[in-house]
Parts: structure tokens; sequence; C-alpha cells
């Protein structure tokens, strides 16, 4: 399954968490399946979603993509910069 078709699938079932202040709070806080960043995320936030999922040993994905785009396939008619779907 590609990173897509997860993404999609996660948001019929209510399974994503999409933002980057909430994807944060839900890698310290819980046990996500999979984080999910934009290509264009600043470095300074990708370096610590990146640190707190590699300090959770959390599978950790660079969407191809910018935030546009990957609001596009989350349906939202707006940026989203970070996802999680959880566990």
């Amino acid at each position: 399954m590609t990173v897509v078709e997860e993404i999609q699938s996660s948001i019929k079932s209510n399974k994503t968490i999409i933002g980057y202040n909430e994807s944060i709070t839900f890698i310290k806080t819980g046990k996500p399946k999979l984080v999910v960043v934009a290509n264009n995320l600043p470095v300074s936030s990708r370096k610590e979603i990146e640190h707190n999922a590699k300090v959770g040993k959390i599978k950790l994905e660079v969407f191809d993509g910018t935030s546009r785009e990957l609001g596009v396939i989350c349906g939202k008619p707006y940026p989203v910069s970070a996802i999680v779907i959880k566990g």
C-alpha cells in the first residue's frame, strides 16, 4: 500500500490526526503507526517531528509533495503539513 492509499484509508476510518501541533502532541503521548510530513515543511519543524518520531521509534515518511497537495489528498481545502496515522 502506498503512502497516499494509506492516508486516504485512515481518513475514511477516522484514524488520522491532521496538523503540526496536534501531531507533535500525539507523537509524545500516543503510539502512532506512521507520521507523514510534507516535503516543504520548515526545517526546524521537520527536525522536531523527526526527533520525536525517532525517540518513540515511529516510522516517518516524507510526502513527495507540498503541504497543499497533502491537504488535497486528505480532502481538506487548506494545506496540511503533518499527519499522524493512529496504530
